[in-house]
Order: structure tokens, then sequence, then C-alpha cells
């Protein structure tokens, strides 16, 4: 294997990591902005008025994209054990 199998693993590895968080942390993310312009606009400063919408929201994308989740992750590594026997010193 040269440098470039190496480089590809490395590739695909922080592809595969982008791919299965981003559902979730895009939800906290829209979460997180509604809920600071609801308080913005009524002036309602609580805490756990910020933090419940997050976690129902990385919740309900764990649950909405649960199965794409595991399965690229499956995917990833099933072609990363694959590779092992082109793996040589």
């Amino acid at each position: 294997m040269g440098i470039d199998d190496f480089l590809r693993f490395g590739q695909v590895g922080i592809e595969t990591a982008i791919f299965v968080s981003a559902p979730v942390l895009v939800l906290g993310l829209a979460a997180g902005l509604t809920v600071s312009i609801f308080q913005a606009a009524t002036q309602i400063n609580d805490s756990g008025l910020a933090f419940i919408p997050k976690i129902g929201a990385a919740v309900a994308g764990l649950l909405i994209f649960g199965h794409f989740m595991v399965s690229r992750i499956a995917g990833f590594t099933q072609w990363v054990y694959g590779q092992i026997p082109n793996v040589t010193p």
C-alpha cells in the first residue's frame, strides 16, 4: 500500500464522520436558533427553555436518521476490513 491508499482511508473516515454526525448537529442547530429567536422576541431567559428543545431535536434526529447512520458506519467498517488483505509492509 502506498501513501495514496492511506490518505484514502483518512478521507473516507472523515467523510463518514461528517455524514453520520451532520443530521443530529443540523437539527440541534435549527432547534437552538428557533429557541433563541423565540427568547429574543418574548424576552424569556430560561435555561431549560434553551436546553430541552435541543435534546428533543437530537433524539428526533437519532430516531429519523438512525438507520442511515448505522448503515453508513457498517459500510465503512466493512470497507476497512475488506482492505486489510491489501496492507503490506
